[in-house]
């Protein structure tokens, strides 16, 4: 499995740096004739107000601290499960998993395309067992859990549901998110298995399942981030995020879902990078474009599902092998834009994630960025502390307005599916990226330790290191499991799977029997990819 190079990673580990051009470097001067014509009233309103431009809660901050996540994952499951105590001890206020590319894309460890990747990009995940592993002491009906999983996310969903049950907490009780955005997959990071409308009805049997039986789960987070990661301006970051979305709201609405209820569980994700004005103003005109698009396409009117919730992970394409110090500076200020820009919750990436996966203490310097800006800064006692200035409310209106714009391209290229399917999306996306790094290899954009104010020292930073043993012990382990379940319960739940797959029945139902029969991750991709069958590569 060419694992790294599925994640934008070169094969020598080190990223490659993607910096998109920017709309603040445009003018260098603004004044109240920047924004002739600009009402305040409507395009700004109140903090918690439609169009939620300045914040979707009154107080913002003042009232409650945005989640500070620290996205972790690797190796084993008691591997993981130890860091997650780690961090739960240092101040973590929620969980955020990331899973190994087999278990990404369906396979068990011991699948000939695991091979080398085991808990590599994160952590092995097989079956119920692995999961109440990684959970281990947890209180899940205390912890909110964020799982960063797309492909396989109904049988992840599962294999929580089942582990709750074993620690006594009903399903209603859980609170959480799972990615669950399988259309971003398609367009910009490669972790997809079936096609794209198979997928679609996979995401809205999860909508409503959710609906009737976990009211506090977010059931999707619709991810800028990776068309970020992938080379997109932020412009494009907030339009194709939003194409995407406007898909699942009209997939959910054909399955006869309320848009009125389940569009309070909508959630998303974006990227901070490194322009912070840019930043700032991208979140603030996501927030005020999705409260429009949600009243005036689709006629909501409940407030809460109008409103933009999101998360933040600051931007890993930024991140440089060389002087990986500089890297918490570039992590702080990405992490303070997202702060001043409202953001629900917040993950910080690691100084040497370039180099490989966080280590502890990386983890806990990741952590304390978040820690001081909250604490420190005063930052959080003002709700939209940039509201009113001229710069930023350009910026914001910009854009808003190209994004729409490209939503408009996309509405007349046939909607979104059709727009991947041709390879669109993924052509814009593949345009700016190479822009951007043009710009790079020219020497009009600065990186600071790459293409200037370079040094010939090495780094001397201690890097985290997978142990080859722990593939070894995993591939074991699975097997072990096969050989000791009961096969009549494993094939009568496994024929339901198929089953359900066949017809219109919700999935996710069968799917937890299956889990707590012991059924494997692969196993029952492998059973939907028979009825479903396996998306192939467009070339663009």
């Amino acid at each position: 499995m060419a694992g790294r190079k599925m994640l934008g990673l070169p094969d020598d580990g080190h990223q490659v740096v993607t910096m998109t051009p920017n709309m603040s470097a445009d003018r260098s001067f603004f004044d109240p004739g920047t924004l002739t014509g600009w009402d305040p009233s409507a395009e700004l309103g109140q903090p918690g107000e439609f169009p939620f431009t300045r914040g979707i809660q009154t107080t913002m901050y003042r009232g409650r601290l945005w989640t500070m996540r620290q996205y972790a994952g690797f190796g084993s499951a008691t591997e993981s499960n130890q860091r997650y105590r780690y961090l739960l001890s240092q101040g973590v206020s929620g969980l955020s998993v990331a899973f190994d590319l087999p278990t990404q894309m369906g396979y068990d460890s011991d699948a000939a395309l695991a091979a080398g990747e085991v808990g590599r990009v994160g952590v092995a995940i097989d079956s119920i067992e692995d999961m109440a592993e990684l959970f281990d002491q947890i209180p899940l009906g205390r912890v909110s859990t964020s799982m960063t999983i797309n492909a396989t996310a109904i049988i992840l969903l599962a294999l929580y549901i089942a582990v709750a049950r074993r620690q006594g907490i009903p399903a209603a009780a859980l609170s959480g998110t799972i990615q669950n955005d399988i259309l971003k997959e398609y367009i910009a990071r490669g972790t997809y298995i079936y096609p794209p409308r198979a997928s679609l009805r996979i995401v809205t049997d999860i909508f409503a399942y959710c609906e009737r039986e976990m009211p506090n789960w977010n059931t999707i987070s619709i991810s800028g981030y990776h068309i970020r990661e992938a080379g997109s301006t932020a412009t494009q970051e907030a339009a194709f995020t939003f194409a995407n979305a406007i898909a699942y709201v009209d997939a959910a609405r054909a399955a006869g879902l309320d848009v009125n209820t389940f569009g309070q569980r909508l959630s998303f994700f974006f990227n901070a990078h490194n322009d912070f004005l840019e930043e700032v103003a991208k979140f603030r005109a996501a927030r005020r474009l999705w409260a429009r698009i949600m009243r005036d396409r689709y006629g909501v009117t409940n407030p809460r599902a109008q409103q933009l919730r999101f998360h933040t992970q600051t931007a890993g394409s930024t991140l440089t092998a060389q002087q990986p110090d500089n890297n918490i500076v570039r992590v702080a200020l990405q992490a303070l834009a997202a702060v001043i820009g409202g953001t629900q919750s917040l993950h910080c990436n690691g100084r040497d994630e370039a180099l490989a996966l966080p280590t502890e203490e990386s983890a806990r310097i990741a952590l304390r960025t978040q820690q001081v800006i909250a604490h420190e800064s005063g930052v959080p006692n003002i709700v939209d502390p940039f509201g009113g200035a001229y710069a930023i409310e350009d910026l914001t209106n910009r854009i808003e307005e190209g994004a729409r714009a490209l939503l408009d391209r996309i509405e007349a290229a046939g909607g979104t599916l059709t727009a991947i399917e041709a390879g669109m999306i993924q052509r814009e996306i593949q345009d700016a990226a190479y822009r951007a790094q043009q710009t790079i290899d020219a020497g009009e954009a600065i990186v600071v330790g790459v293409n200037q104010f370079t040094t010939t020292e090495t780094s001397s930073i201690n890097v985290l290191e997978i142990d080859p043993q722990v593939e070894r012990q995993q591939v074991e382990r699975v097997r072990a499991l096969r050989a000791s379940r009961d096969s009549g319960e494993w094939d009568a739940a496994m024929a339901e799977v198929k089953a359900a797959a066949s017809g219109s029945a919700n999935l996710v139902p069968t799917i937890v029997r299956a889990v707590e029969a012991r059924a494997t991750v692969g196993e029952i991709s492998d059973a939907m990819r028979s009825v479903f069958g396996e998306h192939e590569e467009i070339n663009v």
